[in-house]
C-alpha cells in the first residue's frame, strides 16, 4: 500500500534564480511564500488600511523552496514519487541541484518517479524555485493585462475588489509518496445517461502504472456502492496481467440500470455513489485502490422557448442558454463565485463549507465560478456535489486579449485538460466556459481566437457530455448593471456619450423590468459593508465621513470601479434618504438599497421566464475585507443584509410583485402587478393573494387578485393595479403580499414616498 512521507520546507527569495537565497524562514505546506515571509518578517496585517502594499517587491523576484530527504525511503519493490497537486506557477523541480522538471501552469499535479534520484547512503536536497510573477511585456505596467500571456489568473494583478497582492507557492499538497512498484497510476468510471435516463452506459479505464514489474497473478476489480453503502454493481477485470495494454491501460464497459438520480439544490436530492477500483495481490491482499464519488445526471444547454426564432439564416437565433438538468429545465439562481481567501495556500473545506451551505439555504443552484480567478480546489467541488450547487465553471482568462502565441497555446492545453480531468468528475460540473468577457471592446477575442478553439477542442475531447460557451456573456446575455441608481457620473458620461445601454435618471427597478435579457450573469448593487467590518479595516481617524483616498481607496470605496465613487456611491444614497449624520446612517443607507435593488432584479429576472433561464449576481464573496462592493457575503463568511432578502427572492414557490422602481411623490399613482412564481415541477393550487401597501400614516387597499392553478415550472401573471397616494410626509412604504391558505409565499417590498413640504428624515429598514 501507499505511504506518505511529508516533507518540511523552507522558502526564501533571490533575485538571480542561479544564487541561493540569503535567508530561509519555515514555509507553511500548502502555503504561499508571501504569506511565509510576512509571518516570520512580522508584517502587519494584509487586510488593514493600505498594508498590502508591502507586499509588492515580492512580485519579482525568485523563491526557492527546499527540504531535505533522509536517505532513500523507498523500500524493496516500491516507488518513491514526489507528488505535487499544485504549485504557483512557473517553476524548476532540482534534486541535489540537478534540475529534473521545468514546468509552466499551476492546475497541472506533479506525479513524479523520484526512486533513483535519491542517494542511498546521504540525505539530498529538493528544491523548487518559483519563477516571479509572469508579465508580458506588451501590457501596461501595474495593470491586470500583464497576465494575458499566461494561464495565471488574473484577479491578484489588481481588481475592483481584490488589491493587487500575487501570491504564488506550494498552494497545494507537496510531499514525497511511496508505492508498490505495480499500482494503479489513475483510474475513472464516466458514464453517459440514456435519453429517458433508464440506465447509463458506464465506461471503466484504469491506468496501471509499471506493468512489467507485476508481482504475479493481480487482480483489478470495481465496485459501485449506493448511498447506503450497499453494492450496486460490479465488473471483475480478472487477472491484470492479461490484456494489459504496453501503457498499463485497462478498460471495461458495463450497463447500469435504473440509477437514482443527483438533482440540483431545490429540485430533488443529491444522490452520490462511490466508486472503487482496487488491485489486489494472488493471495488477495490490497496492492492499491482508488476511490471517487459519482452523482448520475444529464445535462444540456438548451435553446430558450421564449427567445425569437428569426429565422434564417438560423445563426441569427439567440444561443441556448437554458439549463437542462434530468430532462428537466431549470432556472438557475445564484451567483458568481471567486476565490475565498487572496492567499490560495490556505483555503481548506472549511474555508469553502459556510460559503456553500449558505448557497444553499438561499435557494442557490449554481454558482458561476469567473474566470479571473484560481479553479477551486477538491472540497469545493465536492461541497457542491453534496449540496446540490451546479458549478459553472470558467478556465482563467478573463477581460484579456488572450493572443494565438504558440508558447502560451501550450501551457494552455495541458492546463486545460489538466482542470478539465481533475473537474469533470464531479456531479456538480454543469457547464464550461471560455472565460469572462472575452468579447467585449476591451479583450477583442472571439470565436474564432485559437485559445477559445483550443479550449473548445479539449473540452469535446475529455468532457463531451458537459455543454461549453466560448464565454459569458454572448449573444442575448446580459453583464451589468451594477448600481442602484443611473445618475451617477459614469452613467451620465456614458449616456451624453450617446451609448444607448446607459440611461440616466432612472433605478435598476426600472431597467431591470426593460432589458429583456436571456440570461443575467453578471448585476450588481453595491453597499458599505458592516461598521464593525469598516472598523477593523480602516484606521478611525478616516472613519467617517469617508473620502476618497487611504484605506477606504485601498478597500475599494472610491474608484474602485467606474467613476471615482464606486463602489460607495454615497451621492446615491444622500439622494433617497439626505446626507447621512454617521458611518452607521451611511452603512444602513447603502444596505437597504442593495437589498431592494438586488431583491427586484431576481425576482425580475425570475418573472421573464421562459425567455430569461438565469439570474447570477455579482458577486457573492470577497477574498478580503472590501469597505464597499456588491458582494452579499462579506469576508470570510458573514452574510450582509442583501443575502436574507435575495434568500427571500429565490424561494423556490412565491408571490411576486413587479414595481418598475423604489422612489414616488405624494399623490403620484403606485401601480404593481402581482406574480405567482413556480420553479418546480408541481402544480400551485388556485389562491387568493392580497395586497396592501403600509405607511406610517395610513394603509392602502391594493387588490385581491384570484389567481388561478399555476401549472408546473411555469408562472402566472395578473393585471396591473394602481393607487394614488397621499402621504402627508417623507416616509418609508411597505407593499405586504399575502397568500391565503399558505403563508409560505407570502412577501414583502420596502419604498420610498416623499412629500415636498415635509422635511422629516427617512430612516431606512433592514429586509432581513
Amino acid at each position: 500500500m501507499s505511504g506518505i512521507l511529508p516533507l518540511q520546507f523552507r522558502v526564501g527569495y533571490t533575485e538571480d534564480k542561479n544564487k541561493a537565497p540569503k535567508k530561509t524562514v519555515p514555509a507553511s505546506v500548502p502555503g504561499n511564500a508571501q504569506r511565509d515571509w510576512a509571518i516570520a518578517e512580522n508584517y502587519p496585517d494584509h487586510n488593514f488600511g493600505d498594508n498590502f502594499k508591502m507586499f509588492g517587491w515580492m512580485e519579482d523576484v525568485y523563491w526557492v523552496y527546499s527540504a531535505s530527504i533522509t536517505k532513500n525511503p523507498a523500500k524493496e519493490g516500491e516507488r518513491i514519487y514526489f507528488v505535487s497537486k499544485g504549485i504557483d506557477y512557473e517553476f524548476e523541480l532540482l534534486l541535489d541541484g540537478r534540475m529534473i522538471l521545468h514546468q509552466e501552469g499551476m492546475f497541472t499535479p506533479v506525479h513524479l518517479d523520484i526512486t533513483d534520484a535519491p542517494g542511498k547512503e546521504s540525505d539530498s536536497v529538493l528544491e523548487i524555485i518559483i519563477y516571479p510573477a509572469p508579465k508580458s511585456k506588451s501590457a501596461s505596467k501595474g495593470t491586470n493585462n500583464e497576465p494575458d500571456e499566461s494561464v495565471k489568473p488574473a484577479v491578484s494583478y489588481g481588481w475592483d475588489w481584490h488589491p493587487r497582492l500575487i501570491p504564488s507557492g506550494l498552494y497545494e499538497e507537496c510531499y514525497l509518496e511511496t508505492k508498490p512498484a505495480f499500482h494503479i497510476r489513475d483510474a475513472e468510471a464516466r458514464y453517459e445517461l440514456s435519453n429517458d435516463l433508464s440506465f447509463a452506459d458506464i465506461t471503466l479505464e484504469a491506468q496501471l502504472k509499471n506493468p512489467d514489474e507485476i508481482p504475479g497473478k493481480c487482480k483489478l476489480k470495481w465496485e459501485l456502492f449506493d448511498k447506503n453503502g450497499d453494492l450496486a454493481l460490479q465488473h471483475d477485470f480478472g487477472c491484470a496481467c492479461c490484456g494489459i495494454s504496453p501503457q498499463g491501460d485497462q478498460k471495461a464497459q458495463l450497463r447500469f440500470d435504473n440509477p437514482e438520480l443527483w438533482w440540483p439544490n431545490g429540485h430533488g436530492e443529491q444522490v452520490l455513489y462511490k466508486s472503487v477500483f482496487t488491485l489486489s495481490d494472488p493471495d488477495g491482499n490490497v496492492i492499491d485502490f482508488k476511490e471517487s464519488r459519482i452523482g448520475f445526471r444529464r445535462c444540456k444547454l438548451v435553446r430558450n422557448p421564449g427567445a425569437v426564432d428569426k429565422g434564417f439564416p438560423m445563426s441569427c437565433d439567440l444561443p441556448p442558454i437554458t439549463m437542462e438538468i434530468n430532462n428537466r429545465r431549470i432556472f438557475c439562481k445564484g451567483s458568481n463565485w471567486v476565490e475565498p481567501e487572496i492567499f490560495t495556500g490556505t483555503i481548506t473545506k472549511q474555508s469553502y463549507e459556510p460559503l456553500v451551505k449558505l448557497a444553499k439555504e438561499a435557494h442557490f443552484n449554481m454558482f458561476r465560478a469567473w474566470g479571473g480567478c484560481m479553479v477551486s480546489k477538491e472540497p469545493f467541488f465536492d461541497l457542491c456535489d453534496e449540496y446540490g450547487i451546479m458549478v459553472w465553471r470558467e478556465f482563467p482568462l478573463a477581460c484579456n486579449n488572450y493572443k494565438d502565441d504558440p508558447k502560451y497555446l501550450d501551457t494552455l492545453n495541458r492546463e486545460s485538460v489538466s482542470i478539465i480531468k481533475r473537474v469533470r468528475r464531479h456531479a456538480c460540473l454543469a457547464l464550461w466556459c471560455g472565460g469572462n468577457e472575452l468579447f467585449n471592446g476591451w479583450s477583442g477575442m472571439d470565436d474564432q481566437s485559437h485559445a477559445l478553439r483550443l479550449l473548445n477542442a479539449n473540452c469535446y475531447e475529455h468532457d463531451r457530455q458537459t455543454p461549453f460557451l466560448p464565454t459569458s456573456p454572448i449573444a442575448g446575455m446580459g453583464h451589468g448593471c451594477y448600481v442602484f441608481r443611473y445618475d451617477n457620473e459614469h452613467f451620465m458620461s456614458q449616456r451624453l456619450a450617446g451609448n444607448p445601454d446607459y440611461a440616466a435618471g432612472y433605478d435598476c427597478l426600472t431597467a431591470m423590468t426593460d432589458a429583456g435579457k436571456t440570461a443575467y450573469t453578471e448585476f450588481g448593487n453595491p453597499s458599505a459593508a458592516d461598521a464593525e467590518l469598516l472598523k477593523s479595516i480602516i484606521p478611525e481617524e478616516e472613519l467617517f465621513p469617508p473620502k476618497a483616498g487611504g484605506a477606504w481607496l485601498a478597500h475599494h470605496g472610491f474608484k474602485a470601479w467606474a467613476g471615482s465613487n464606486s463602489w460607495l456611491y454615497p451621492e446615491v444614497a444622500e439622494y433617497y434618504f439626505g446626507k447621512p449624520e454617521n458611518l452607521g446612517e451611511l452603512v444602513a443607507y447603502t444596505q437597504m438599497l442593495q437589498c431592494v435593488g438586488y431583491k427586484g432584479i431576481f425576482e425580475e429576472a425570475r418573472r421573464q421566464w421562459k425567455k430569461c433561464s438565469m439570474a447570477l449576481n455579482w458577486c457573492y464573496n470577497e477574498p478580503w475585507p472590501t469597505a464597499a462592493g456588491n458582494n452579499l457575503i462579506s469576508y470570510p463568511a458573514k452574510p450582509k443584509p442583501a443575502y436574507y432578502a435575495v434568500q427571500k427572492s429565490c424561494r423556490q414557490q412565491m408571490a411576486s410583485a413587479r414595481v418598475k422602481k423604489f422612489d414616488f411623490e405624494s399623490g403620484e399613482n403606485f401601480e404593481a402587478e402581482l406574480f405567482v412564481l413556480n420553479d418546480l415541477p408541481e402544480k400551485i393550487a388556485p389562491c387568493e393573494i392580497k395586497a396592501t401597501l403600509e405607511s406610517a400614516a395610513k394603509t392602502y387597499f391594493i387588490c385581491a387578485w384570484q389567481a388561478k392553478e399555476t401549472p408546473p415550472s411555469e408562472h402566472q401573471r395578473s393585471a396591473s393595479y394602481s393607487v394614488k397616494l397621499d402621504e402627508p410626509e417623507n416616509c418609508l412604504m411597505r407593499l405586504k403580499l399575502e397568500v391565503s391558505g399558505n403563508p409560505e409565499m407570502d412577501s414583502e417590498y420596502l419604498f420610498i414616498c416623499k412629500n415636498k413640504n415635509s422635511t422629516k428624515k427617512i430612516l431606512p429598514e433592514s429586509l432581513v
